[in-house]
């Protein structure tokens, strides 16, 4: 596992090093962006492994995920990264339990509280710190399997004559 910010310095030594100006290109990320195919691909293929990378900025994730000590630009979230060109196969945070950060982060994203007093409730009224993920299931079995793109890997998939299943 590694941190988003080793992330970021990993990147930047493999943009700096690459002697494709595209590739270069490709890789120009700062701190606080969220990574792109390019970067997550460049990224996996310097672990023969998954990789989890961890403390992404708040900016880039949802708003209800937990702030970390310290650091409230940072948030406890986690994504895991398969290599191979695959991408991020699971999401993960922990979230917010105290309802006042809660309504102070719904608030600074600019979204309507009033959509969201259902789940500031639950934790005013007895919510516990917990955490969660949501795993891609198709491209999960598009890696496992070694299958080249996501489309064959879903049961029902969208093609231009249809669109549900």
């Amino acid at each position: 596992r590694i941190s988003y910010d080793e992330a970021l310095e990993r990147i930047a030594a493999i943009r700096e090093a690459a002697d494709d100006p595209e590739l270069k290109e490709l890789l120009a990320i700062e701190w606080g962006d969220d990574f792109g195919s390019p970067h997550e691909t460049e990224l996996t293929k310097q672990f023969d492994q998954p990789v989890f990378v961890y403390g992404y900025p708040s900016q880039v994730k949802a708003f209800y995920m937990e702030p970390w000590p310290g650091r409230p630009e940072v948030c406890k979230s986690v994504d895991l990264l398969a290599p191979e060109e695959y991408g991020e196969i699971i999401g993960g945070s922990e979230r917010m339990s105290d309802p006042e950060l809660l309504i102070a982060a719904i608030e600074k994203h600019e979204l309507p509280q009033e959509h969201y007093n259902w789940y500031i409730d639950l934790r005013r009224y007895g919510s516990v710190p917990h955490s969660g993920f949501g795993l891609g299931l198709e491209r999960t079995v598009a890696w496992i399997c070694g299958i080249d793109h996501i489309r064959q890997t879903s049961p029902f998939p969208r093609t231009l004559n249809r669109l549900n299943p």
